[in-house]
C-alpha cells in the first residue's frame, strides 16, 4: 500500500508539474506569436503614417480578431480599423525611452464582439509627414491561446485520473508480484521447527535479490541442521561413553556395599577420574561452541613446550623437544597446554620408542609461511590418508574396539583442533613416516 501510494503521489507531482510546463510554454509560444503578428502590422502602419498615404480606415484581414489605430499625443484619433470606429484610444500606453516597441495584454471589446477578451497589444512610436508624433497601437487577439489552455486543463481532468488509476495498479500488481515470494519464504520458515530443519524454503527462477534471500535462507538452514544433527550425535555419543565408567562405577558401589573385603579403591578411583575426564572434556567443548574466549596474552611457544613436557609424568615413551626459531604467539596459555598434552598423550599412546616435539616460525614455502609451527611425530603406525580428517571427529577412535582402556575419549584431538581454530590456526595429520601432527599458528607481530 505504501509503494502504491508514494508512486502514485510522484506521478501526480510529476504530471502536475509537466502539465504546468507544458501551458506555460504553449502560452509563451502563442503570446509571442500574436505580439510578433501585431508588431508587424505597426510598423507597416507606423511606416504609412510617416509617408503621409495614412487613411481614416485601416484594413484587417478578413476572419482575424484583429485591432488596429492610431493615436496622437493629445488623443485624437487619426485612423482605426473598422471594428474600432468610433472608439476612444485602446491604450494609453507608449515605448519607454530607448525603445521602438511596448507590449502588454488586455481585456478589450471590439465593436464586433462587446464582451471583453484579452488582446496582445503592442505600441511603435511615428511621426507624420507633417513631423507630429502618433502611437500606432495593433492588437492581437489571445483567443486561441486561451481556447488552448483551456483544452489541455480539460484533457488534463478527464486523462489524469485513470493514469493514475492506471499507475496505482501496475504498481499494486507489480508489488504484489515482487513481494509474493518473500511471503511464500515467511509462511515456510514460520512452519520450521527444530523437529523438522529438512524443509526449504522456495526459490523463485528470478535472478533479483529474493532469489538470493531464498538460497541463502536454505544455506542457513542446511547449517542449522547439520548443527542440530551435530549436537544430536554429540549428546548421543556423550550419553554411551558416561554409560559405561557410571555403570562400572555402580557395580563398584553396589559390590561395596554388599562385599566391603572384595571392593578394590584402585579400580573405583580409575573409573572416578576417567568420569571426571571426559566431563572437563565435555565442559570445555561445550564453551568453545559457545564461543567463550578465555584472556590472552603474548607468550613464547617454546617455555610453553618445554614448561608442558617437564611438567608431564614419565610415559611409556620419552619425550625431546626441538626449538628452531622464535615462535611468539598471541593466546592462552592454558588452552594452548592442552592442546599440546593431547597431542602427546596421543602420540605416546602410539609411539614405538620415541616423540618428538618441534617448534619454531613456518619455514618459507609451508601452508603458514611467517607464522608459528609446532609439530608432534611418533615413530609408530602413523595415521592413514582416508583417517586423517575423521579423526578430529568428535568421539572417534581408530581402536578396533571403543573399550575405556584403548582408545581415551575420542574427544582429545577434537579439542585440540577447536582450540586452534579459536586462535586463528589449524591442525592436521601429517603424512608418515609414523605419527605426525602439525600445529599452525598466526604469529604475534606486536613482539
Amino acid at each position: 500500500m505504501r509503494t502504491t501510494l508514494g508512486a502514485v503521489s510522484i506521478v501526480t507531482v510529476a504530471l502536475l508539474a509537466a502539465c504546468a510546463g507544458l501551458l506555460g510554454v504553449i502560452r509563451h509560444g502563442l503570446v509571442g506569436s500574436a505580439e510578433r503578428t501585431a508588431l508587424t502590422r505597426a510598423e507597416a502602419v507606423a511606416a504609412v503614417t510617416g509617408s503621409g498615404r495614412l487613411v481614416d480606415r485601416l484594413a484587417v484581414p478578413e476572419g482575424e480578431d484583429s485591432l488596429l489605430q492610431v493615436v496622437t499625443d493629445d488623443g485624437r484619433i487619426l485612423a482605426a480599423s473598422h471594428n474600432l470606429a468610433g472608439r476612444g484610444p485602446v491604450a494609453s500606453f507608449e515605448p519607454a525611452d530607448g525603445h521602438d516597441a511596448a507590449a502588454r495584454s488586455l481585456d478589450l471589446a471590439p465593436r464586433s464582439d462587446p464582451r471583453p477578451h484579452p488582446f496582445r497589444i503592442v505600441a511603435v512610436r511615428a511621426t507624420t509627414a507633417e513631423g507630429s508624433g502618433v502611437t500606432v497601437y495593433a492588437a492581437t487577439s489571445l483567443e486561441t491561446a486561451r481556447y488552448t489552455q483551456d483544452l489541455i486543463l480539460r484533457s488534463m481532468v478527464w486523462g489524469i485520473p485513470p493514469l493514475l488509476l492506471l499507475v496505482a495498479a501496475v504498481t499494486w500488481r507489480s508489488t504484489g508480484r515482487a513481494l509474493r515470494p518473500v511471503e511464500a519464504i515467511r509462511t515456510e520458515v514460520a512452519e520450521i521447527t527444530e523437529r523438522d530443519l529438512g524443509r526449504r524454503v522456495p526459490v523463485p527462477a528470478s535472478r533479483d535479490e529474493v532469489a538470493r534471500l531464498s538460497r541463502t535462507v536454505n544455506s542457513t538452514l542446511d547449517r542449522l541442521e547439520e548443527s542440530m544433527d551435530r549436537q544430536r550425535r554429540f549428546v548421543a555419543d556423550a550419553s554411551h561413553e558416561l554409560r559405561n565408567p557410571i555403570a562400572a562405577l555402580r557395580a563398584h558401589v553396589e559390590v561395596g556395599i554388599a562385599h566391603p573385603r572384595l571392593l578394590h579403591g584402585g579400580e573405583l578411583l580409575d573409573d572416578v577420574i576417567r568420569v571426571q575426564q571426559l566431563a572437563d572434556d565435555l565442559l570445555l567443548l561445550a564453551r568453545l561452541d559457545a564461543g567463550q574466549s578465555p584472556e590472552r596474552s603474548a607468550l613464547d611457544l617454546r617455555d610453553l613446550v618445554r614448561d608442558t613436557v617437564a611438567r608431564r609424568p614419565e610415559g611409556r615413551v620419552p619425550v625431546s623437544v626441538e626449538a628452531t626459531g622464535p615462535a611468539l604467539v598471541h593466546g592462552n596459555r592454558g588452552q594452548l597446554a592442552r592442546v599440546l598434552d593431547n597431542l602427546l598423550d596421543n602420540a605416546q599412546r602410539h609411539a614405538r620408542e620415541a616423540v618428538v616435539v618441534t617448534v619454531g616460525a613456518g619455514p618459507r614455502g609451508s601452508a603458514a609461511p611467517g607464522g608459528v609451527l609446532l609439530e608432534v611425530r611418533d615413530d609408530g603406525a602413523g595415521v592413514p590418508e582416508a583417517d586423517q580428517e575423521r579423526i578430529f571427529t568428535r568421539f572417534t577412535r581408530l581402536d578396533a574396539s571403543r573399550s575405556r582402556d584403548a582408545g581415551g575419549t575420542g574427544l582429545g584431538l577434537a579439542i585440540a583442533r577447536d582450540i586452534a581454530a579459536a586462535h586463528g590456526g589449524t591442525l592436521g595429520a601429517g603424512p608418515g613416516p609414523g605419527g605426525r601432527f602439525a600445529l599452525r599458528l598466526p604469529a604475534d607481530s606486536a613482539m
